[in-house]
């Protein structure tokens, strides 16, 4: 296993071991950075789920209230009026089954696929290539829909996915660190407040078992889970 680098580690060392409110955790993440891009500020949400369990999966969509602080390329699979739609409502890429066939052929420019019903069978046979990346279309995530113009302008205004990992852990962009700590503050309630709605009704016993927070090459910072699930509720 490599060493983490010195700028790291001296970054470490400025975090305590017991949980911030997230209140102190935010511009504690934000006072730690140092590489010179904008980085991503995450939560990560370990859960009381076995998502063994096909009825403790906990997926879902929430349209922060501040964004991503950037754009995502979208691409549209759809035919007909749908297509104008798509790109009227702001697409970067749309198109029917050619689109398909491109993709099998290696073309992978966009960040997440929206098709309308009648495309799916075509969609399907992508499977195995948006599948693990995580940009498979989906009706549970509003990605499968007749309604492309609403579901486009959704994730360029900041839409985020999640998804429970074999681990048990949610885990989800928030924001970027130039965010002020309010509108950081602000998209982690909406995406707390979003994992707690999608509690699994088969889940028991504590639900939120721990949360970090942490930007792209920072350490992570351990926050109280009192803490967020009040912000949720707030």
């Amino acid at each position: 296993m490599g060493k983490n680098g010195k700028q790291f580690e001296a970054a470490k060392a400025k975090v305590a071991q017991d949980p911030y409110p997230i209140e102190e955790a935010i511009p504690l993440v934000r006072s730690l950075t140092f590489a010179r891009f904008d980085e991503t500020v995450e939560m990560a949400m370990r859960l009381g789920v076995n998502p063994k369990h096909a009825d403790q999966m906990v997926r879902g969509t929430v349209v922060l209230p501040h964004g991503l602080g950037r754009s995502k390329k979208v691409l549209v699979i759809a035919a007909g009026d749908k297509q104008q739609e798509a790109e009227q409502a702001g697409a970067d890429s749309v198109g029917g089954d050619e689109m398909v066939e491109k993709i099998q052929g290696g073309w992978m420019d966009f960040e997440a696929v929206v098709a309308t019903p009648d495309m799916m069978r075509s969609v399907g046979k992508l499977g195995r290539i948006l599948g693990p990346r995580g940009m498979m279309p989906n009706p549970k995530t509003g990605t499968v829909t007749p309604d492309v113009a609403r579901a486009v302008r959704e994730i360029k205004a900041g839409k985020v996915e999640y998804r429970v990992d074999k681990a048990g852990v949610v885990h989800a962009a928030i924001g970027k660190v130039s965010f002020e700590v309010q509108q950081l503050l602000e998209n982690a309630n909406a995406l707390a407040a979003s994992v707690i709605k999608a509690k699994p009704a088969a889940a028991k016993g504590r639900y939120i078992k721990g949360v970090h927070l942490s930007s792209t090459m920072g350490p992570g910072v351990p926050v109280d889970t009192a803490s967020v699930e009040a912000g949720a509720k707030a």
